[in-house]
């Protein structure tokens, strides 16, 4: 639970500090737990850059997201 706290405070901090840039869903819990243990500890076994699969991640969900949300919309308008 104290690791889930400290992710979620990393988490938090990066929220308030640095908004998500436009096309990127904001840094999770998950995202900066892949990223610690990719740069901290294994980074021997890292073949490519992962930031830069960091990022194409970020930006496919939010791709994903805003397609979701346009088809449900699509679907069921609020008149």
């Amino acid at each position: 639970m104290l690791a889930h706290a400290l992710l979620a405070a990393i988490a938090a901090h990066e929220h308030a500090e640095q908004p998500a840039p436009d096309g990127l869903i904001a840094l999770t819990c998950n995202e900066i737990r892949r990223l610690f243990v990719t740069y901290v500890i294994e980074p021997a076994r890292t073949l490519t850059c992962p930031l830069a699969w960091s990022l194409w991640r970020r930006r496919h969900q939010h791709r994903a997201r805003t397609s979701h949300y346009q088809r449900h919309e699509a679907a069921q308008p609020w008149t």
